[in-house]
Formats: structure tokens, sequence, C-alpha cells
């Protein structure tokens, strides 16, 4: 089992990640950090990540889909943001967020290994 420090240095070693961080949407806060930098505020992705994710659990609650997001991709120009919806004893409220450079990450491969840092991760 993995910790919080563990599991943001295996999503830190995805290849092409720019940043990831572990973040509480009931709060918007994010609970750790790696990576970023001047061009990537994880503290503030992390809040606005926070928007998306309640945003998208209301559509679905309003379009009444009974069915749970496993995770959700935005993508920009140059970059893939990837949201994983935690689940298991513990993570309810939880998402793992990672920014990938897009010319140098494999998209597929990103989301296996997030789902497997994910299975891993003890909070």
């Amino acid at each position: 089992m993995a910790n919080t420090e563990t599991a943001l240095k295996e999503a830190a070693s995805i290849d092409g990640a720019i940043g990831a961080a572990l973040v509480d949407y009931t709060s918007g806060m994010a609970l750790g950090t790696i990576g970023g930098g001047k061009g990537l505020d994880l503290n503030v992705a992390a809040a606005g990540n926070t928007d998306v994710v309640r945003a998208k659990v209301r559509a679905m609650e309003m379009l009444g889909l009974d069915d749970e997001i496993e995770d959700i991709l935005i993508t920009l120009g140059g970059q893939y943001h990837l949201i994983r919806l935690l689940k298991g004893r513990g993570a309810a409220g939880l998402f793992l967020y990672l920014a990938l450079d897009k010319e140098r990450a494999n998209l597929a491969m990103a989301r296996h290994r997030l789902k497997g840092i994910e299975a891993e991760l003890e909070i």
C-alpha cells in the first residue's frame, strides 16, 4: 500500500508528467502536490478542478445516470489534464489530478498507471 507521498511520486514518474495532486473535492484543497511550477500552480488547479468534478457529479444526478465517474479528461493545445475520482474505503470525496505534456505523454498508459496508483493508495 502506498501513502500520499509515494502515490504522488509514482504519478510524477509517468511519461510526460508536469505535476500531480491529491485533492479533496469537498473542500477544494490539495492534500499533497508534486511538480507544477511557474506555468502550473497545483493549488489553483486543485480548486478549479474541484468545480469541474462537482459540476459533472451534479449533471449526472440531474440526468439520473446510475453510474460512476472513472476519470475526466481535459485536452488543451499542449497538455492533457486527467482527473481520477478515487473509490474505496477512506477515499470518498478525493481525486488524483495529473497534468501531462501532450507531446511526451501516452494518454492510455497514463490512465492505466493512475488506475494502478489508485489501487495501491491507502488514505
